[in-house]
């Protein structure tokens, strides 16, 4: 059950943008991030671009083709990724294992966040489980991070309370959770969770390599990117963003080149 931190009432929400910052030089994308993909990261790609999420077989050597994946060494990754528990099979069609849809039901979020008005309130996430080794830690820092909280201090996240979504039941099994509102200036406190500039040049960066790609894997391969950044857009109102925040548009763009995949596969991609 969500307790309320007692706050002020009356405090407005701030209606002017944040200040403008300093704006570092663009940032190229980690090389790794943009290096060729394997067999298996083409076809995860391609599965947790359509929906439903599964392909048959003869779809996929087709797909893969022109990222340089040939029919055996597609046929041994598919049988990898079912052995790996990836991928199910039934007769010739693949599709993403259960464990997967949870990631593609991430994938779509970060493409569409749902969001509400926010009127100043953040959510604040005060763990209080113990006992925990560092494994059960770090899931735990990963799931908050992917629920857009940023840690303010040791076992204390938060974030601006504009996400129309709940948080989950095993959050609030190791955890008190709060609606506060912070003493400091929320555009301020914004920019000391997140590396906003850092995050922008960096979506800027994949935006200008899309464009750019003439080749359909490098386009993809721009695009496989682009859609693992917007996972870590905090998605903030946009009063606290800094000015010319590329998100939407980065959105946009992938949200595009996601319905042209879909209808070069015959499927409905959104």
């Amino acid at each position: 059950m969500c307790a309320n931190v007692p706050a002020v009432p009356d405090r407005p929400v701030p209606d002017r943008p944040v200040p403008d910052r300093p704006v570092p030089d663009p940032v190229v994308p980690d090389p790794a991030a943009l290096r060729p993909l394997s067999a298996r990261s083409v076809v995860l790609s391609l599965l947790l671009g359509v929906h439903p999420p599964e392909l048959p077989v003869r779809d996929l050597v087709r797909l893969v083709e022109p990222f340089g994946v040939g029919g055996s060494t597609l046929r041994a990754a598919l049988s990898r990724m079912v052995a790996a528990g990836d991928l199910r099979r039934t007769d010739a069609v693949y599709r993403l294992s259960d464990r997967l849809l949870e990631r593609q039901r991430r994938q779509d979020d970060a493409v569409r966040p749902r969001t509400r008005a926010w009127h100043g309130d953040w959510e604040m996430v005060v763990i209080t489980a113990t006992g925990r080794g560092p494994a059960e830690r770090a899931e735990l820092r990963a799931r908050l991070t992917a629920l857009r909280l940023a840690e303010l201090r040791e076992g204390v996240w938060l974030r601006p309370a504009n996400l129309d979504r709940p948080l989950p039941a095993e959050v609030h099994r190791v955890a008190l959770t709060y609606t506060a509102r912070p003493d400091e200036p929320p555009g301020e406190l914004a920019a000391r969770l997140w590396p906003l500039a850092e995050w922008a040049a960096t979506a800027r960066s994949l935006l200008a390599h899309a464009a750019r790609a003439d080749r359909p894997a490098d386009r993809f391969t721009a695009y496989a990117a682009a859609v693992r950044h917007l996972l870590a857009d905090p998605v903030l109102p946009p009063v606290l963003l800094p000015a010319d925040w590329p998100g939407e548009e980065l959105r946009t763009a992938y949200a595009g080149y996601r319905r042209d995949l879909g209808a070069g596969l015959g499927a409905r991609g959104a």
